[in-house]
């Protein structure tokens, strides 16, 4: 009897967490799970931003002399914007979301092949050529960067943070001192510096920005290719997950992984070239596309690329519907929208909408 009510006394004392009656889950707990309630906040907010943005487009009606002339311009900007984020923000993908490296320095690498390319592009340089030049150049200093200083401190997320951080001030002291604080524009070659009808309400649309959204699809295609296709794609993968194993063996990681942090500062320096010749050149620019850079990485998950191009589209239709579509007076606000976008899609799906948990 003694062993029996002991026996019992400790099964009581013993019981787990999990087999008692749960409370029922709160409103906030189920959105930040991404259940079924915040599934349904998210869409509603989806319905009303583009029910909004319809009524404004349809509102003075369809003629050449309504909205829909603009809702179209405004949406191809939006896709050349989102183009011009994902070929920013992959290179973070590759770099912060594969291999786990918190690099500040990005956007510092996208505004550094924009000057690169606007210093060579002014010097009667070939602009391709100096595509070419500002994209390695980018790569290069952010190897140069990973060898010094990051190589060393692999899986010490503050350091990371704290010498990218530093960098980035440094690079940015030393462009201005340059380049110079004026707003600067790369000039596209001929072939691409003109427009093109697009064959409805007799609008045309820049070549360039056109140019843009083909190239971050191919970007896109190639990357992707490149990391699930080829064995050094699989390499660096398997490095991440498990890097003894890996270097045990006979894979070099530390060459892997600077090679892909190479492709990753060039994608930067690459996004630099095409947003220098798309938008415009000047201090404080950095700063703006790394943040859109990490906002694209969140909204489409870690290490995902093809959460990267639909954070990059969300992101840039935000953007560009809530800049002209908020009621008047409000369109200063539009960036409040961006964290709205950010909190929902957080609210839906913490690890992002392609991310999975570590």
């Amino acid at each position: 009897m003694a062993s029996s009510d002991g026996q019992g006394n400790g099964g009581r004392a013993g019981a787990t967490p999990d087999r008692l009656p749960a409370p029922f889950p709160s409103l906030a707990a189920r959105l930040v799970g991404g259940g079924r309630t915040g599934t349904l906040v998210g869409l509603a907010l989806l319905a009303i931003g583009a029910s909004w943005v319809l009524y404004q487009v349809l509102q003075n009606g369809l003629g050449d002399t309504g909205n829909v002339p603009n809702f179209l311009i405004i949406t191809l900007n939006a896709l050349s914007l989102a183009g011009l984020f994902f070929l920013a923000a992959s290179g973070l993908t590759l770099i912060f979301g594969l291999m786990k490296v918190v690099n500040m320095a990005h956007g510092s690498l996208y505004l550094l092949g924009g000057y690169v390319a606007w210093a060579l592009t002014t010097a009667g340089v070939n602009w391709w050529l100096a595509v070419a030049v500002a994209t390695l150049s980018a790569g290069v200093v952010g190897l140069l960067m990973e060898q010094a200083f990051l190589r060393w401190n692999l899986g010490q997320d503050l350091r990371q943070a704290l010498i990218t951080i530093a960098v980035s001030v440094i690079l940015a002291d030393q462009m201005l001192n340059y380049f110079g604080g004026t707003a600067q524009t790369i000039t596209p070659p001929g072939e691409l510096g003109a427009s093109i009808g697009l064959g409805v309400y007799g609008l045309a649309y820049p070549t360039f920005r056109i140019f843009v959204i083909g190239a971050a699809v191919v970007v896109g295609g190639l990357l992707w290719l490149w990391i699930q296709r080829t064995r050094f794609g699989m390499i660096i993968r398997a490095g991440i997950d498990d890097g003894p194993m890996t270097s045990a063996l006979g894979v070099n990681v530390p060459v892997v992984f600077a090679a892909a942090f190479f492709v990753g500062s060039c994608l930067a320096g690459l996004g630099g070239v095409f947003g220098g010749t798309v938008l415009a050149l000047a201090p404080g620019q950095d700063i703006s596309f790394l943040t859109s850079s990490i906002v694209v990485v969140i909204i489409g998950g870690m290490g995902s690329l093809g959460g990267t191009a639909v954070g990059a589209l969300l992101l840039a239709f935000v953007e560009a519907y809530s800049q002209v579509y908020l009621p008047s007076g409000y369109a200063p606000y539009s960036m409040v929208v961006t964290f709205i976008l950010v909190a929902a899609v957080l609210a839906l799906k913490p690890t992002g909408l392609f991310g999975r948990a570590s």
